[in-house]
């Protein structure tokens, strides 16, 4: 079981790496949007601090997830954007919830297994 929660947590910290790294070097294809979603597009294009913003988070999450003594900070730090990404999902993208769905829950279990670690923030 170990074996099985450290390679989802690398993927999930690696899948945020990847995230954020695109959004500053552009190296992965954009798909096609509807033009709903194209209006929402060009609305974060405009606030030009957002992007880099998220994009830094995400790299910075991701690389303190990857090691299991900074885990529980990335998973609190990625925890705001996950609900971005599953309201945005909800909202204009239903097809790619199942998949921000199961990083929510990895997410989620990140949380639950350094309770211990986080505890003294919320009480």
């Amino acid at each position: 079981m170990k074996i099985v929660k450290t390679i989802l947590f690398v993927l999930f910290a690696l899948m945020f790496i990847n995230a954020g790294m695109d959004k500053f070097f552009h190296y992965m294809p954009m798909p096609e949007f509807p033009a709903e979603m194209m209006k929402i597009n060009e609305a974060m294009m405009t606030l030009k601090w957002i992007l880099p913003l998220v994009a830094t988070i995400e790299i910075l999450a991701g690389i303190l997830v990857l090691m299991p003594k900074t885990r529980a900070l990335g998973a609190v730090m990625i925890f705001p954007v996950m609900i971005g990404i599953l309201c945005h999902n909800a909202t204009f993208m239903p097809e790619g919830l199942l998949i921000a769905g199961v990083f929510f829950a990895i997410n989620i279990w990140i949380l639950i297994d350094n309770k211990e670690k986080i505890k003294h923030l919320i009480s």
